[in-house]
């Protein structure tokens, strides 16, 4: 039940306290949790940038839908995917994966050679909608590890992508920006969401048992 108990408690939190920091050591336990989320063939095609520099965050502001949250909360983690799946790109995670192993190398070559198939025949916006998708895989998994903590975070996609993609020069990295996650404490007094009920669609709505 403590999962359950943890995403009862948990909320978008709308106010941050901009003198209480997160600790270098959860912000590493939330960042641990998104790095162990399954993704699609393992290939984890995306990254996550953790940014409690001020001057970089206030280049991340404009277009943000909150900027207040952007500016006060301790830390934002922005989950950039790959703008592209390439052959490099899948070699590299399949080369790591057999040397950690200590497996042949070449030893998935077969899978691997499908995989460049399969990429092969769709465009690079197609490969984009599918990294993207992976990420929030991993998001949910960090706001779940935040929860746990009771830290505070608000999962977002209102902000302006190319800002924060020229803001991190993710372009020239081969990714691109797909969402945002502040973390921080709370301020309960500009919180306006934090006294509220949590309210969801009834079980019998949400799940369809056949």
């Amino acid at each position: 039940m403590a999962l359950l108990e943890d995403l009862q408690w948990r909320h978008a939190t709308k106010a941050y306290n901009p003198t209480k920091k997160v600790s270098k050591e959860n912000i590493d336990k939330i960042v641990e949790a998104a790095r162990l989320a399954p993704t699609s063939s393992g290939l984890q095609p995306f990254k996550v940038f953790v940014v409690e520099n001020q001057a970089i965050r206030e280049k991340m502001v404009p277009g943000s839908l909150n900027p207040d949250v952007m500016r006060e909360c301790s830390h934002v983690l922005v989950f950039a995917a790959w703008d592209a799946y390439t052959p490099e790109r899948i070699d590299e995670v399949y080369d790591r994966t057999t040397a950690e192993r200590g497996l042949p190398a070449g030893r998935f070559n077969s899978y691997t050679d499908k995989l460049k198939q399969i990429y092969g025949a769709q465009t690079p916006e197609q490969h984009f909608e599918h990294s993207a998708r992976q990420t929030y895989i991993a998001l949910g998994l960090a706001l779940a590890q935040a929860a746990e903590l009771r830290i505070d975070s608000t999962p977002a996609e209102g902000f302006s992508n190319e800002v924060v993609d020229e803001a991190l020069n993710l372009r020239a990295q081969g990714l691109r920006s797909v969402s945002l996650l502040y973390v921080g404490y709370g301020d309960p007094q500009r919180d306006w969401l934090a006294p509220m009920k949590k309210v969801r669609a009834p079980k019998a709505e949400f799940a369809v048992e056949i």
